[in-house]
């Protein structure tokens, strides 16, 4: 099928859709925070392992709203490859309120770790192909190149760090969420002294 384009206005919808999809996880993994029916909160201590779960994966999803949000600055128009590569990024990101469930309710074992940093690491092969297809058919401008440039050098050296983390993970769950949470905090600020070295 031939690729179709619709310009700026076929960017904002897409866009527009993908806001919605990324709200609709965040609200399904907020539910899965159930309080307690027994008063006190010493009732709450049992549920660290589903809020910490739900932290660490609510800043990834913040993570990829906030990088898609400014990826799509740099969309021109919509071809098949950056609707399928995009819808690839919501499945990926879609899977997420399931493993931070199945990670909550297992208290962190060896096993469910293992399972949710490798469901964590798809959304970023998604974006690798959607940032790739947007690099090829957005915006040619200085500010772009640089932009892309900046972000898929930092995007491989977070991506190093995380699958690394897999191993670890054999080793003690704990040093697993350790890289996720890192790669997490790298990506927390778009925009930082960390990114100048990304840029040279």
């Amino acid at each position: 099928m031939e690729d179709q384009i619709e310009g700026r206005a076929g960017v904002q919808r897409v866009e527009a859709f993908s806001d919605g999809v990324i709200a609709i996880i965040i609200t399904i993994m907020v539910l899965e925070l159930h309080a307690p029916e027994e008063p006190g909160l010493i009732h709450l201590l049992p549920l660290w392992p589903v809020f910490l779960a739900y932290v660490l994966s609510f800043a990834y999803v913040a993570v990829y709203w906030v990088n898609h949000h400014r990826l799509f600055h740099h969309a021109a128009r919509i071809t098949n490859a950056l609707l399928w590569s995009n819808i690839a990024l919501l499945f990926a990101l879609s899977l997420v309120p399931f493993a931070t469930a199945h990670l909550g309710e297992q208290e962190f074992t060896r096993e469910a770790t293992l399972l949710y940093m490798s469901i964590m690491l798809l959304p970023s092969f998604a974006y690798t192909w959607l940032q790739r297809v947007i690099r090829a058919t957005g915006s040619q401008e200085r500010a772009a190149r640089e932009y892309h440039r900046r972000t898929i050098r930092k995007g491989v050296a977070a991506t190093i760090v995380y699958v690394a983390g897999l191993p670890l993970t054999l080793v003690s769950p704990w040093l697993g969420l350790g890289c996720a949470a890192v790669v997490a905090v790298f990506w927390f600020l778009p925009r930082s002294r960390l990114d100048d070295l990304f840029a040279r």
